[in-house]
This record gives structure tokens, C-alpha cells and sequence, in this order.
């Protein structure tokens, strides 16, 4: 369906038919592109009637008009209006202002929420002379905006958006699209553009470096050459994103169902060792496992997400740190302590480097140290442990955890395939497959003194 998408598209280029109503401003008519209003979201369709009807100028914008010209079915619908958040609030019953930095609306419909953002503007003008702090716009000695609440036009707002492809407007009303930035054409031309000057964009929101590597890889789209040449080096403007948006940025990057392809660009543009350092270091020292394990997890994740099964970012991290924390704990042991306290210290110094720079949440540091400590565990099979080991709320991770490291290449000596015979056996098998481990007790050591004794005797 994309390629026949596109394929109208492409003949609109170079037709009289696409009319140009100002300098940039390219609008689609109802019988020149594909999109019908009638199966569109309702909620998203309601939320700009009533600011029609109201008045004000509304429309659908960006991911949810560039996936439906692709053919794609878009996760989300946002809606770009000319009313200012507190009217946008005053129409909606059940809507909140949120948001400091950047101020949106969300209006909720049940389990549906539309996000309503006003138009912004470039003009520093209002910096100046408003009173109202949450008015103007800030920007950081880096050039990081902190404040972006300066309101403007339509054709304003385009030259704001990051992409030119996510730069598209579309009016279910009159079912018209609006263009300012060639963004139709970049759709036609597979490409990844910046609007504007890419590394005043990128000092801007640095978080603009990941969404190009990421729209790159969802679509597999070619980014454009003013885009791609400056991001190496900007890319340690990364730390000046915060922590926990950093984290909801890696989970778009690696849980959308193109981590592979992610990753790749991520260590292709300079990124990768920004957000996963310690991960990157090794890769770049030629520890083959270290890459084996990264590309396995992300393969791994892809197919489930695909298949629509559940994933975890808990697991993600997890095999993304897990060669870092092996390397530490052997150091560990080799200063003398236990396995197991060697890996508990190892755990907790790799998840120390990992969390100031992406705000892994608690809950998914507790999980990720679960199914590294069961890594110790799993061997450990005879008697009764294999049993109590099978109802481990954290087991069936482990297990997948322990068939991805054989995957990537580490030797368990088939630890995997006995689990996975394990669980599929019934009880009597199961006994029969533990009596047949050799005893993993560890022998125990005579008395130096009970052993003289003897010879005294």
C-alpha cells in the first residue's frame, strides 16, 4: 500500500494541480492525495470540529499524516491548533495543561488521549517584552531550549517541527493537506530532513540526533547529507537532556520493533556511546560477545514486538549491560570474593555508571539484577532447586536471558536446551532429568586436625 501511496504522490510534483497559495506553502487537494477523513480517529476528528466551530484553526499534524501517506497505521493522532492551552482547556471538559518547558493539552476520551499543541513561534520578540514568564521563549548557554511557549502562526509552527516529513498538516474538514517544507516531496524522496540549520536544531533539542537515527531506521528512509554531517559531533550534546527523558527516548529507539536497525545508526552517527556507554566501549575494544549479545537482544525484541508478545525493558537493559557486568564481577572474583557477591557488586556499579545518564525506573533495576543473579542460579539444578527454580516469579526472564547468551555465542554446556526439555516434561521426567545431574554440592574438605587425630590414634 506505500509504494502505491506514494507512487500519487510523486505525480503531484510536477502538476499545476498542486496549488501554491504563499512562498513554501503547498496544499493538497481532496482528489489529489488518498487520505479519507471517514476512517480516521473520532476523537482526533471531534477535537478539531469543536475548535472549528470555535473559531480557531485546527488540524491533524505530523507522525499519524506522514505514516497514513505511507500506508502505515499511526499509533497516535496530534492536533495543531492556533488557540493558546488555556483555551484549548476551557473547550474540553476533560483536558489538563501540562508540560513547563513546552506546554500541551491533553484532552482524554476514555482510554483515548489527543495531545493539542498551540502553534509555536520563532520570534524572540516576546522574550523581550512579556511579563508572563511561561510566554517566552529560553534558550541555555548551549543554545538548549528550556522555555518554548512563544505562540505563532501555522506557517511558523512548521519551521519549529524537527522533521520535514512530520511537518505535514492536515484539515479532516475540508480534507486538505498543507505542506511548508517540502515534506511531501522528502516522503516521495525517502529522506530524512532537518528543517532549518541541523546543528542549530540539534543544540536546540539534542534529542533531535535520535529522532533522525530513529525515523531513519523505522522507515528505512536515507538521511539527507546537511542532516547526517553534523550529528558525530554534536553528539555529546546528549548530556544535556534529562535523565528520564533519555530513558523514554532508548525505549522508542530499542521497543519499537526496528532496534537492530536503530542501533545500527545509533554506532554508525556517533550516538551509541552517548546513551550506553559502557555497552560501547567494549564493542569499540573488539569484544565480539559484547556486539554478539547487543545485535541477539534487539533481534529478539524486534520478532516479539512483530509478534505482538510482551517485552520488558528491564530485559533490554539487562543484555545491553550484561557484558559489562560479567567483565566487572570477574575482576571481582579474581580479587577473591564469591560469585555471587562478585556479580551483586558488579550489578550495582554498572547500573551506578548506567542511571545518570538514562533514568532507569526502579522497578526495572530491581528485575534486571534478578535475572543476572538467576544466571548463577540456573546451573544449580539438582534436588529440589530445579523445581523451586521453575516457580521463580523472575524465571521464565532468566530462562529467555540464558537462551540469549547461547545465542550470542557464550557456552552454558546446554544449559538452555536441558531447561527447555525441563519444562516441557511432565513430573517423572522431570525427577529423572534432576537424578541424572551430576551432584553440584561441593565436596567437602576433611579436618586438617581430625585427620592427625587419626594418625595419633
Amino acid at each position: 500500500m506505500a509504494t502505491i501511496v506514494l507512487k500519487r504522490l510523486s505525480k503531484f510534483f510536477n502538476r499545476d494541480a498542486l496549488q501554491q497559495d504563499a512562498v513554501n506553502h503547498l496544499v493538497m487537494q481532496p482528489h489529489e492525495h488518498s487520505l479519507n477523513p471517514k476512517v480516521l480517529c473520532n476523537r482526533a476528528l471531534e477535537v478539531v470540529r469543536v475548535l472549528q466551530d470555535n473559531h480557531f484553526e485546527a488540524y491533524l499534524v505530523g507522525g499519524c499524516i506522514r505514516d497514513l501517506l505511507l500506508g502505515l497505521n499511526p499509533k497516535d493522532f496530534d492536533v495543531a491548533t492556533n488557540a493558546e492551552p488555556h483555551e484549548v482547556k476551557h473547550l474540553f471538559r476533560r483536558s489538563r495543561i501540562v508540560g513547563r518547558r513546552f506546554q500541551i493539552v491533553h484532552v482524554q476520551f476514555g482510554r483515548t488521549l489527543i495531545e493539542v499543541t498551540t502553534f509555536r513561534s520563532n520570534s524572540t520578540k516576546i522574550n523581550n517584552l512579556s511579563k508572563n514568564k511561561n510566554r517566552r521563549l529560553q534558550q541555555s548557554a548551549s543554545g538548549l531550549l528550556t522555555r518554548d511557549n512563544v505562540f505563532g502562526s501555522i506557517k511558523d509552527d512548521a519551521s519549529r517541527r524537527d522533521l520535514t516529513i512530520n511537518a505535514l498538516y492536515y484539515d479532516p474538514v475540508k480534507n486538505t493537506i498543507h505542506d511548508f517544507s517540502q515534506g511531501l516531496k522528502d516522503l516521495d524522496d525517502r529522506t530524512i530532513r532537518i528543517i532549518g540549520d541541523p546543528a542549530t536544531r540539534y543544540r536546540e533539542d539534542p534529542v533531535r540526533l535520535l529522532r533522525v537515527a530513529r525515523f531513519a531506521a523505522k522507515l528505512g528512509f536515507n538521511v539527507d547529507s546537511k542532516t547526517l554531517n553534523p550529528m558525530a559531533k554534536m553528539a555529546e550534546n546528549l548530556s544535556h537532556v534529562s535523565t528520564p527523558r533519555m530513558f523514554d527516548e532508548t525505549l522508542k529507539l530499542f521497543m519499537s520493533g526496528q532496534g537492530l536497525a536503530s542501533f545500527r545508526l545509533l554506532a554508525e552517527y556517533g550516538l551509541f556511546a552517548q546513551i550506553m556507554p559502557q555497552a560501547s566501549r567494549l564493542i569499540e575494544q573488539g569484544d565480539h560477545f559484547a556486539s554478539r549479545i547487543v545485535e541477539q537482544a534487539l533481534t529478539n525484541t524486534d520478532l516479539r514486538i512483530r509478534s505482538k508478545k510482551k517485552v520488558t525493558p528491564a530485559f533490554i537493559y539487562a543484555a545491553l549491560l550484561w557484558p559489562s557486568v560479567q567483565k566487572i564481577a570477574l575482576d571481582y572474583e579474581n580479587q577473591g570474593h564469591s560469585p555471587s557477591l562478585a556479580l551483586n557488586k558488579a550489578a550495582s556499579e554498572v547500573i551506578g555508571n548506567q542511571i545518570p545518564i538514562t533514568a532507569i525506573p526502579r522497578r526495572f533495576t530491581v528485575a534486571m539484577r534478578e535475572i543476572w543473579s538467576l544466571q548463577l542460579m540456573l546451573p544449580k539444578r539438582g534436588g529440589n532447586k530445579a523445581k523451586r527454580l521453575s516457580e521463580h516469579p523472575r524465571f521464565r526472564a532468566a530462562y529467555d536471558f540464558t537462551l540469549l547468551r547461547e545465542q550470542a555465542g557464550e557456552s552454558l554446556n546446554g544449559l538452555g536446551d536441558w531447561w527447555t526439555t525441563y519444562q516441557e516434561a511432565g513430573e517423572d521426567k522431570q525427577q529423572e532429568m534432576v537424578e541424572m545431574l551430576p551432584s553440584d554440592r561441593p565436596r567437602k574438605r576433611r579436618s586438617r586436625r581430625r585427620k592427625h587425630q587419626k594418625t595419633d590414634a
